[in-house]
C-alpha cells in the first residue's frame, strides 16, 4: 500500500534533509571557503578554508587584525567579490555560482550595507530623506509607498526631525543613522556593517549599536558587523575571531541573574574546530608553552591534552 503523506509531514521531512546539509536552514553558510588573489607572479591566500554559519535573526561581530581575511570575507558575502573555491550561501543565494542579473538583485533586495566612510553611504547633494528614498526609486516603488517607508525609517533611527538636512549638516553619528536607514530601505534579510563606528567616539558608537539592536530585535534583520576593535564586539551576543583566513575562536555572551538578583552578562570563549578537524590554538597559549611545528596529543575520557614535542607528560596529564 502506498504511503500517503500529509502536507505537514512532507515539510517536516524536507526540513530534516535540509538540516543534514552543512548549515542547513541558516541564513549565511560558508563551507571551506577559499580566496586567492594573484598579484603579479605572486599568489596571496586571503581565506584558507573558512567555515561560518549564521542563523536567521542573529546579531554577530567578525573581528580580526589587518590581513586576517575579514574584509575579504565581507566582500564575498556582500556580492562584491567571488570566492576561489568552497561554498557560500546567503539567504538562499549561491554566491559561487550566481549570474550578473541575480547578483544585482541580491545586492539590491536581499542585503544592506553600511560602510565606515560616509562618502560611500550617502549622496552629499541631497538631504537625508532623499538618500533613504533613492534605493526605493531604483526599485520602482510608488511615490506614496516611498514616502511612508522614508518616514518609518527616519523614526526607527531616531531622526524624524532631520529628514530635510543634508549630510554636511548632520553629525557623524547622525550620518551613520541615515546610512543604516538607507541600507534598510528595501527591507533586506541581512545587514552588513564594515567598521560602522570606526570614526565615532565611544558614546556615539554605543548609540549606533543601540540602533542596530533595535533593528535586530524589532525588524528581525540578521546583522553582521566587521571590526578590528574587540570592544565593539561586546555589544553583540556572538563574536567570531578570524585569524590567518580561518575562524579561530568564538565568544558567546548570555545574560543571567547574579547572586544579588541583578542581570549580568557572562562571556565564554571557545576555540573553533572546523569541518576538516583543524583547531587554531590561541596565540598566547602557543607563546606560553613555546609550541612549534609539532605538538603531542593524548585523549582522556573528557578532554584532549596538548603539550610541546619532546617533553614528558606530567603526572597530572596536563602540560
Amino acid at each position: 500500500m502506498t504511503e500517503q503523506l500529509d502536507y505537514q509531514t512532507m515539510l517536516d521531512r524536507a526540513a530534516d534533509v535540509e538540516r543534514e546539509v552543512y548549515g542547513g536552514g541558516a541564513v549565511i553558510v560558508c563551507d571551506n571557503l577559499v580566496k586567492i588573489y594573484k598579484i603579479a607572479d605572486l599568489e596571496v591566500v586571503a581565506l584558507q578554508g573558512l567555515d561560518l554559519v549564521v542563523n536567521q535573526g542573529e546579531f554577530i561581530a567578525l573581528v580580526g587584525s589587518s590581513g586576517s581575511g575579514k574584509s575579504t570575507l565581507l566582500n564575498i558575502l556582500g556580492g562584491l567579490d567571488r570566492p576561489s573555491a568552497g561554498h557560500v550561501r546567503v539567504a538562499g543565494y549561491d554566491l559561487l555560482d550566481i549570474g550578473h542579473k541575480d547578483r544585482t538583485s541580491y545586492r539590491r533586495n536581499v542585503i544592506g550595507f553600511v560602510w565606515q566612510q560616509t562618502g560611500r553611504n550617502l549622496l552629499s547633494y541631497v538631504d537625508a530623506a532623499a538618500n533613504i528614498e533613492m534605493p526605493l526609486i531604483l526599485n520602482g516603488v510608488s511615490s506614496s509607498v516611498r514616502q511612508h517607508r522614508v518616514n518609518e525609517l527616519l523614526e526607527i533611527v531616531g531622526l524624524s526631525d532631520r529628514g530635510d538636512h543634508y549630510p554636511t549638516e548632520l553629525s557623524g553619528g547622525e550620518q551613520q543613522r541615515v546610512a543604516i536607514a538607507v541600507a534598510l530601505a528595501n527591507k533586506p534579510e541581512v545587514l552588513f556593517a564594515d567598521e560602522p563606528t570606526g570614526e565615532l567616539d565611544t558614546r556615539t558608537s554605543t548609540e549606533i549599536f543601540d540602533v542596530f539592536k533595535k533593528i535586530n530585535e524589532e525588524e528581525g534583520v540578521t546583522i553582521v558587523v566587521v571590526t578590528h576593535d574587540p570592544l565593539v564586539a561586546e555589544h553583540v551576543e556572538r563574536t567570531i575571531a578570524i585569524r590567518d583566513g580561518r575562524t579561530s575562536s568564538e565568544v558567546l555572551r548570555r545574560t543571567q541573574i547574579g547572586e544579588a538578583g541583578d542581570h549580568e552578562v557572562v562571556a565564554e570563549e571557545f576555540a573553533v574546530l572546523d569541518r576538516a578537524g583543524r583547531l587554531q590554538l590561541p596565540e598566547d597559549y602557543v607563546a606560553a608553552l613555546d609550541l612549534e611545528e609539532r605538538v603531542r596529543l593524548t585523549l582522556d575520557p573528557d578532554h584532549v591534552n596538548v603539550w610541546p614535542d619532546g617533553r614528558k607528560r606530567s603526572p597530572e596529564g596536563g602540560k
